[in-house]
């Protein structure tokens, strides 16, 4: 049976994620920004909490953890490299290893740059990602404990995901991401549909969320460093595509 999500906003802008597995009843949350709207999903859909699958060690995404553990005697499954900065961890995992949510299998991705241990999840069969902070629609994460160069390769790993993979990220950026994105691309009709689309979403009160991996690829400019016109767009062409990054992500931190 397919995985089964349910989407609902945690803090000021975070999102919060649950993936379900209606074959076992297992439910894992995708980080856990905070308790209490993690414990009104999980009322609201009847589901019980399994286990936590956390992205990085920062406090908006971990600080729900200990009272869900409490409550739930969930597992919490965390990035290896990170497991000191994360409180009640089961489980640690690294590139290329297994989770699983009853029945549903994921894959880790390390996706460094946000921070120096950041991974993602990638449930193939369902062609889901959980990003965490690295990537978000149309925009991608600061780059606090890493480098740009190790943040571009973590980007191009994500990128590298099926075009049709639906990928759930740790915030609600979007609209502005849009008018950064336009700084860059102004004539990119694809991120201009985009930005009609999220336009009508957000007028619907409806998260901007999930995106698939093939859309961002025409939108997203941090995903198109290595576009000849981005990189001319930016006054560096012929130059390595981490370096365009670089300045597109700097432009975007004084946006």
């Amino acid at each position: 049976m397919a995985a089964e999500i349910y989407l609902f906003p945690c803090l000021k802008d975070n999102f919060g994620v649950l993936i379900h597995d209606p074959a076992s009843g297992a439910t894992a949350s995708i980080d856990a920004p905070e308790a209490a709207p993690i414990e009104a999903a999980l009322q609201k859909t009847g589901w019980r909490l399994s286990e936590i699958l956390v992205t990085h060690h920062h406090g908006d995404h971990t600080a729900g953890i200990g009272e869900l553990k409490a409550r739930h005697k969930c597992r919490v499954v965390a990035p290896r490299a990170e497991a000191a900065r994360v409180a009640h961890v089961d489980e640690t995992v690294a590139e290329g290893d297994k989770v699983r949510v009853g029945a549903l299998e994921g894959r880790v991705i390390e996706t460094p740059g946000h921070t120096s241990g950041h991974i993602s999840y990638f449930f193939p069969a369902d062609k889901l990602a959980f990003v965490g902070d690295t990537l978000f629609s149309i925009g991608c994460g600061r780059v606090i404990e890493g480098n740009p160069e190790m943040m571009w390769h973590s980007l191009l790993k994500l990128r590298a995901l099926p075009d049709d993979t639906q990928f759930y990220c740790g915030h609600e950026y979007t609209e502005a991401n849009i008018r950064f994105a336009k700084t860059i691309e102004p004539n990119n009709k694809a991120l201009a549909a985009r930005a009609d689309e999220v336009a009508k979403l957000s007028a619907a009160g409806k998260p901007t969320i999930p995106a698939t991996i093939g859309a961002e690829k025409a939108q997203n400019p941090f995903l198109r460093a290595d576009v000849a016109e981005v990189a001319k767009s930016v006054g560096l062409a012929g130059s390595p595509a981490w370096k365009v990054f670089a300045e597109i992500r700097e432009r975007k931190n004084r946006f």
